[in-house]
């Protein structure tokens, strides 16, 4: 179905050049050349988009946005403006206009503002498809996914929660592999026994067999009263050994035959002490590596290892990405007291093409930060951290210092060709084709930015 726009614009020569632009390309254009004729047709008709000068006849571009987000909220507003108009464009940008486009302009500047938002709407539309399909489905123990590996996952832990038999989890930092640990003891018919965490990153390895195992008074220098180790607060309960792979291996040996007798000796103590406790592992390394590397026993990994459950990086399900961020979003925005927190289209590209090296909890916390620098309501690209942006930091300073219009465009176009330039090998023709421009254009930008192939 062809989409429908309005064209708002008083100037006959730009309004019909635009309507029979736009036709040609598919659409569906209504033009009117005043605010209040406009007011008229919008109140019969949806449009998909209306294209709206600010300065207008009888009633405002400005005026005629808040009638139109009114009464048809999903209706995208894109505004004309003259240079010196930019202040009150950004304005109608906070009033709701999806974007401004500053005269005068070609048709492919306006094109290319017009896909960028049936683009964007298409990514709204999955994501409030993707939120009601969350809403449909709770979630699982505070764990929020709609990607089928995940389902998988949740599908292990139903089915090994209520045993007592070994878990591991593996996974890069911040995937979340807690969150799996206690869901699987949460489950588990020792959910109202102590639950303990310990993290072998953590614990230096003289003081590793003393938490573990406890000791007599007496046992070493400092040791004035008798103390319980992890396992005997355990007994009976869960211990989760976050990073089993930084475990010394000296202790792996007594931690395997704990397991294997269910006995444990304090130190400095002869009277075995029996033990009833069920243990998940975790670890964001490769032990079969460690174990060729003589950093872990094999005896103990396959000891460990009797439920593997392996937690693949965000990067390789990033249909798990809009559900996080309304979940972190939900999250910030009560925690903070920031309500009606929305996202710009250029942050929300940001967000959902980046690859996450630090996975889930690296999104968390950008999305946290994004919320505390946000202001009017909306986080925009500028509210993250600098490597979510594709902007180098040269344009950022565009946006944020004084320089130039002239020197803004000549030095985003630099890049543009360079980036070109690199994905074609530095093959000009091929480079000069992708950027749209004849081979001999591309010859005199090259000379006059001064562009030379990477040594």
């Amino acid at each position: 179905m062809k989409e429908k726009i309005i064209i708002v614009e008083d100037d006959p020569a730009m309004r019909l050049g635009m309507n029979h632009f736009l036709r040609a390309y598919g659409y569906e254009a209504t033009s009117c050349d005043d605010g209040a004729k406009a007011l008229s047709i919008l109140d019969s008709e949806i449009f998909d988009i209306a294209i709206v000068d600010l300065k207008l006849p009888g009633v405002d571009g400005l005026t005629l946005l808040k009638h139109i987000k009114t009464i048809s909220p999903q209706t995208g507003v894109i505004i004309i403006t003259a240079f010196a108009e930019v202040k009150t464009a950004v304005q109608a940008i906070k009033d709701g206009a999806f974007d401004y486009i500053a005269k005068p302009f070609t048709n492919e500047e306006l094109l290319l503002v017009i896909e960028r938002f049936l683009k964007f709407r298409t990514l709204e539309k999955e994501v409030k498809y993707l939120s009601e399909l969350v809403k449909k489905k709770d979630e699982f123990e505070g764990i929020v996914s709609t990607s089928s590996v995940m389902k998988e996952i949740f599908d292990k832990i139903d089915a090994v929660a209520k045993t007592d038999v070994p878990v591991l989890i593996q996974g890069e930092s911040g995937t979340g592999k807690e969150l799996i640990a206690n869901a699987i003891q949460k489950q588990s018919l020792r959910k109202e026994k102590p639950y303990i965490k310990i993290n072998c990153a953590a614990i230096p390895e003289t003081l590793f067999e003393s938490e573990l195992f406890g000791y007599e008074k007496g046992a070493f220098t400092g040791a004035t009263e008798t103390k319980k180790g992890k396992f005997e607060l355990a007994n009976g309960g869960t211990i989760f050994f976050d990073e089993i792979g930084d475990m010394p291996l000296s202790l792996q040996a007594k931690l395997l035959r704990v397991i294997e007798d269910g006995i444990v000796y304090r130190l400095g103590g002869k009277e075995p002490i029996k033990i009833n406790v069920r243990c998940i592992y975790a670890t964001s390394k490769n032990l079969k590596e460690l174990i060729k590397a003589e950093k872990f026993r094999e005896d103990l990994f396959y000891r460990i290892n009797v439920m593997p459950i392996a937690i693949p990086p965000l990067k390789e399900r990033k249909e798990d990405i809009p559900v996080l961020i309304e979940k972190f979003l939900k999250i910030f925005s009560e925690k903070y007291g920031k309500q009606n927190i929305t996202i710009s289209p250029s942050a929300y590209e940001a967000l959902l093409s980046y690859d996450y090296p630090g996975n889930v909890r690296e999104l968390k916390h950008a999305i946290e930060r994004a919320l505390l620098l946000s202001k009017d309501g909306v986080i925009d690209i500028k509210h993250l951290p600098e490597e979510f942006s594709p902007l180098s930091s040269f344009q950022k300073k565009c946006f944020i210092s004084n320089f130039s219009l002239k020197e803004c465009i000549e030095n985003f176009e630099k890049n543009l060709i360079i980036k070109a330039l690199q994905e074609c090998g530095w093959k000009k023709t091929e480079a000069a084709k992708k950027l749209g421009i004849s081979r001999k254009a591309l010859w005199e930008k090259i000379k006059f930015y001064g562009i030379e192939p990477n040594p």
